[in-house]
């Protein structure tokens, strides 16, 4: 039987925020944050376990409450011109078994009012990765469009992120895959309503969307040699 994880109140809450950024405002609604967002997300997660090992044993879903697939509330102020010390969204990771020892591809969950969305890939890959991944392109063109271009993945999921605007340095301007060669981020999602978000649906719609990207990120992992 499929479960309701959010509601309403996690939209009202998530917009309140947006309006009212400042730590006493959070603090005097900690507890609606707690009932409404972290609490019904962690379970999300906890029932994320057995589907996302079906896709991949090497991937994690890990609902706990410090250090997991649930991304903190709290802003990173430190080094950004944008004081505002919360997020008004709330986001899940769901990592590679190995993201410690190397840079890893993984899913993502992201609830956010006007703007939620569900994918995988690899956000802002780091120079030897972003390397490693266009040698990968580079050598393995067929997969990489078998990986991209399948009916399901074009119906339903859409690469993004940014790119350069020139081929990169030492890359052949004419490669049938220069438009690939040329991206800083390997990431495919979709989108998703807040109707769908407060359904029973969203479970079974984020792990058929996992199930769609999944050649992304298998790619992915074989260009930075990691198992999937």
């Amino acid at each position: 039987m499929s479960t309701s994880y959010f509601t309403l109140a996690t939209f009202r809450f998530l917009r309140a925020l947006g309006r009212n950024n400042r730590r006493e405002w959070f603090h005097a609604h900690k507890d609606d944050y707690e009932r409404h967002v972290r609490e019904p997300f962690l379970q999300l997660i906890t029932d994320m376990q057995v589907p996302l090992a079906q896709i991949s044993a090497h991937y994690r879903a890990d609902p706990r409450k410090s250090g997991g697939s649930l991304y903190r509330i709290y802003r990173d102020t430190r080094y950004s011109n944008n004081k505002l010390p919360y997020k008004a969204w709330q986001g899940s990771r769901f990592t590679h078994e190995r993201r410690r020892e190397i840079q890893a591809p993984g899913f993502y969950l992201h609830l956010e009012p006007a703007d939620c969305f569900a994918g995988g890939g690899m956000w802002h890959p780091e120079p030897d990765a972003l390397k490693h991944i266009r040698e990968f392109l580079i050598d393995n063109p067929a997969a990489w469009k078998r990986a991209t271009r399948s009916k399901p993945f074009r119906e339903h999921l859409q690469l993004g992120g940014e790119s350069l605007v020139r081929a990169p340095r030492g890359y052949d301007p004419a490669h049938e895959l220069i438009e690939d060669l040329k991206r800083k981020d390997f990431v495919a999602t979709t989108r998703f309503d807040e109707a769908l978000a407060c359904s029973s649906e969203l479970l079974p719609w984020t792990v058929a969307t996992f199930k769609r990207v999944a050649p992304l990120v298998d790619y992915l992992c074989a260009a930075q040699e990691l198992e999937f």
